[in-house]
């Protein structure tokens, strides 16, 4: 938004608040606007008459007039604390030249927790109201015994919501059960609603083994096809929805394949906030493991509290108010052999004490929104409930954190934000040619051309036999955020951006076999107003 732009939110903010400015105070802000941000004001003006015990009906000049002094003069007190520390850092600097004997350790620590830009920094976000709505969590929900009766009901639920979600295109709303389609006479074309049963790849075709409610077929996709088609039929995954446009051949239960459609998302314009508020989109924490990057972490605590960074990072820490995290908090106990030799803390407890202590360092007007990942404490069949409250009572009163299950559907300032550990990754990029660890966006395009987080059953991700499939797709997010595969990747599919957030852990053996180099300490962070993505390294020196 421009200057004017922003005027007429602040405006806007003020009535939809219950008050109003009076004629004074308009031309006060107005004349102003160019060299303060009116909006930043009026958040302030706002936070600051909620701890007034008689609130005024008209905020007047004079209120205004003590906010952009309070605004300036806490930028001249930072400005003289950070003189102040030039010329103690410049003296340090000279002993530490006649010093032969100073450690590196205590040059790092001067390299990191004290930088030249600390009067760089204001956090606006703090008088911008939080907007934080949970949509969907099924934590309380789950209610799976195991037995075969729920996995059948599991699976007719997918079936008839995806359906639902592909009738509601044009050109399927008339798809045949395919109970009717085998009765068809040969060549006649039509499309059927189905599920991948099975996938058979040979030289001349691919045979697909599909099923409806009311029965089931075979659909060969031939070498002739259409090069598109063939792609197609490469991406379909293991008990997924799709529609398939057929020709009957000659057999009574035999059909071409001549088009696969998927359920997809459609095109969209990107939703955008407002006013301008920054989201930190961060995962796979590992804390406890002998590779997680305390280092780099540290920066990342201290810039959120304005401590760190350069002027241009310092900025937008002012306007962080959300921080997302889409699971492994911690590393974990007993989660794969042997991990007892990769662990500095072995007490699952003792692990979420440390990462406590760090929560607990972020700034309070920030929101935290914490989901589980397959290392946390959770179950880890999917859906999974919120980290169990007894792990992290420490943060259970905290008003600001959020302990959700996963997957999450949240709202922030008019944004849908869709959150998943992205544990279903390992599967599609075992199953489908060209999909890899390096580009897991890649791998997410396919969650939402689906319209499903975890489509494959027997795979690595367990699936708990719920009576509703929870991970369905079934409202379209505006940002679509997993990690699991401690990489860095990003892309906008049909206005909506799908962002998997890396890791805090260095490369394990594990990753090591794989070939994974994951992306240490990049953090990706959303403008909400603009839906710009910018990348900061805490791992890289800046």
């Amino acid at each position: 938004m421009n200057k004017s732009e922003r005027l007429q939110k602040a405006i806007e903010t003020t009535n939809n608040a219950g008050y109003q400015l009076s004629n004074d105070a308009f031309y006060y802000l107005s004349n102003n606007c160019e060299e303060t941000d009116p909006l930043a004001i009026i958040n302030m003006v706002l936070h600051e008459i909620k701890n007034l015990k008689e609130k005024p009906f008209f905020i007047e000049k004079k209120f205004l007039e003590n906010m952009v002094k309070q605004l300036t003069q806490t930028h001249q007190t930072a400005q003289a604390v950070q003189n102040e520390k030039k010329t103690n850092n410049n003296q340090t600097t000279k002993n530490i030249e006649n010093n032969t004997q100073t450690s590196s350790k205590s040059l790092d620590y001067v390299n990191y927790k004290e930088d030249n830009y600390e009067n760089e920094f204001y956090p606006y976000a703090k008088y911008i109201p939080s907007e934080l709505k949970i949509l969907e969590d099924s934590t309380d929900k789950l209610t799976s015994n195991g037995t075969l009766e729920e996995y059948t009901t599991l699976f007719q639920d997918r079936f008839k919501r995806i359906e639902k979600i592909l009738r509601q295109r044009i050109d399927v709303r008339a798809a045949t059960p395919i109970k009717e389609a085998v009765k068809s006479q040969p060549k006649t074309k039509l499309k059927i609603i189905c599920m991948l049963t099975e996938k058979r790849d040979s030289k001349q075709q691919t045979i697909l083994t599909v099923e409806d409610l009311s029965g089931s077929t075979i659909v060969l996709v031939p070498n002739k096809a259409p090069e598109e088609v063939k792609k197609k039929a490469l991406q379909i995954l293991p008990d997924q929805v799709i529609c398939l446009a057929v020709t009957k051949t000659n057999k009574t239960n035999l059909f071409l394949a001549e088009d696969i459609i998927f359920p997809d998302v459609g095109h969209k314009t990107l939703q955008k906030a407002q006013e301008q508020v920054y989201a930190v989109l961060t995962s796979d924490i590992h804390i406890g493991s002998t590779k997680f990057n305390k280092t780099a972490f540290k920066k990342f605590i201290l810039w959120l509290k304005g401590k760190y960074g350069t002027p241009e990072m310092k900025k937008i820490a002012g306007y962080v108010k959300y921080l997302i995290v889409a699971g492994d908090i911690v590393d974990g106990v007993g989660v794969y052999p042997g991990q007892q030799h990769d662990l500095t803390i072995r007490d699952i407890h003792k692990q979420y004490n440390h990462a406590i202590k760090y929560i607990e360092k972020i700034p309070e007007y920030i929101e935290i929104i914490l989901t589980p990942g397959n290392h946390d404490t959770s179950r880890k069949a999917l859906p999974q409930p919120a980290i169990p409250p007894h792990y992290i009572t420490a943060i259970k009163d905290k008003t600001n954190i959020h302990s959700l299950g996963s997957p999450s559907l949240i709202n922030i300032h008019g944004i849908n934000i869709l959150i998943d550990h992205g544990r279903s990754l390992d599967d599609i990029i075992a199953a489908v040619p060209e999909m890899s660890h390096q580009h897991p966006e890649k791998s997410m395009r396919l969650l939402l051309q689906g319209r499903h987080l975890a489509p494959v059953y027997g795979g690595r991700t367990m699936l708990s036999p719920e009576n509703r499939d929870y991970l369905v797709i079934d409202k379209v997010p505006d940002i679509l955020h997993t990690g699991h595969v401690h990489v860095l990747g990003y892309c906008n599919y049909r206005g909506v951006i799908a962002i998997n957030s890396g890791t805090w852990q260095e490369q394990t053996s594990y990753m090591e076999k794989l070939g994974l180099m994951p992306t240490t300490g990049k953090v990706p962070i959303i403008n909400l107003m603009t839906m710009e993505i910018t990348i900061l390294d805490f791992k890289t020196e800046n």
